[in-house]
């Protein structure tokens, strides 16, 4: 393993056992419950939205440190960050999980720590554990409920 591949696979664990936003929002304006059936990682994610920002971010999460990692990885991208970024790393995310570890260079630099995941799209049962915290991002997004 080289030094590049120790660097990931140590952030990934950090990642998974510090998870960064770990915690249900009592104020929330959506939520969303995920569940990657071909392992059984769950995820009930909320988020705050103030206008077109995402405010702040929380979840409980049950899984593998792969899920957990993405997850922490997730919240420290995106949280307060405007809806149009948060989509535009979503695509991104998704695109080097779908490239099984063929991603151009410049658009890792765009996933910051979140790019130590790239080796896990080598491996497309996994890659549903990484997608499983930003698929519940997205669709709570999308809710403008108010949490109680």
């Amino acid at each position: 393993m080289d030094a590049m591949e120790q660097l990931y696979q140590q952030i990934i664990l950090d990642h998974a056992k510090a998870r960064q936003g770990s915690g249900l929002l009592d104020d929330y304006t959506g939520e969303s419950f995920q569940v990657n059936t071909t392992c059984g990682d769950q995820v009930m994610l909320r988020v705050k939205m103030d206008g077109n920002r995402v405010a702040d971010i929380g979840y409980q999460a049950e899984g593998c440190s792969i899920s957990q990692a993405s997850l922490s990885l997730m919240y420290e991208l995106t949280a307060g960050q405007p809806r149009s970024e948060v989509e535009d790393l979503h695509a991104t995310f998704t695109e080097m999980m779908h490239s099984r570890g063929d991603f151009p260079e410049e658009k890792l630099d765009e996933l910051d720590d979140a790019s130590a995941l790239l080796g896990v799209s080598k491996f497309p049962a996994r890659v549903k554990c990484a997608l499983l915290g930003w698929m519940a991002l997205i669709d709570a997004m999308g809710h403008e409920q108010e949490g109680s």
